[in-house]
């Protein structure tokens, strides 16, 4: 199984970028991971928060693989401890076959054509944060949920 960040548009803060990258590279000890970069709309300003979430939306899903597991991140998704996310990447390795897709919308969320396409949602906090962060914040919790799994001392209760 792979685990694959989908995330609309790129970071241009470095520091954010540095972060992500780290937590890449430690997680390839663990796990199949990738981050898969999506388009964000253009010319944002001649388009409405809909129709910029319409056409994201449109790129997410030609990202996407029929056979893919899909989480959403999501604000309004279910909430985990990192012990409890731990023991959920744990199951959904054992029982998703091909790839678990977790995808970072744009600055205005998913459009229903992303939501209807979803498996479940996940949310990272009741906070709300950029969705650039996200990417640093969801790659360290993947991280840490691995440490748990393995009883690396990463994670101290």
């Amino acid at each position: 199984m792979k685990i694959v960040l989908a995330v609309v548009g790129r970071i241009g803060n470095s520091f954010l970028n540095e972060g992500i990258d780290d937590y890449t590279r430690r997680l390839s000890h663990y796990v199949a991971f990738e981050i898969k970069y999506i388009n964000d709309a253009k010319n944002t300003k001649n388009l409405s928060e809909k129709q910029q979430k319409q056409v994201e939306g449109t790129n997410i899903l030609a990202t996407l693989e029929k056979s893919d597991y899909v989480v959403l991140l999501d604000e309004h998704g279910k909430e985990y401890t990192s012990m409890d996310f731990s023991r959920y990447i744990e199951k959904k390795m054992l029982s998703v076959a091909r790839r678990l897709v977790f995808v970072v919308g744009g600055p205005y969320g998913f459009s229903d054509d992303v939501y209807a396409r979803a498996n479940e949602m996940l949310s990272l906090s009741k906070m709300t944060f950029s969705h650039e962060m996200i990417r640093l914040i969801f790659t360290e919790q993947l991280y840490r949920a691995m440490t748990i799994m393995n009883n690396e001392p990463y994670h101290h209760e």
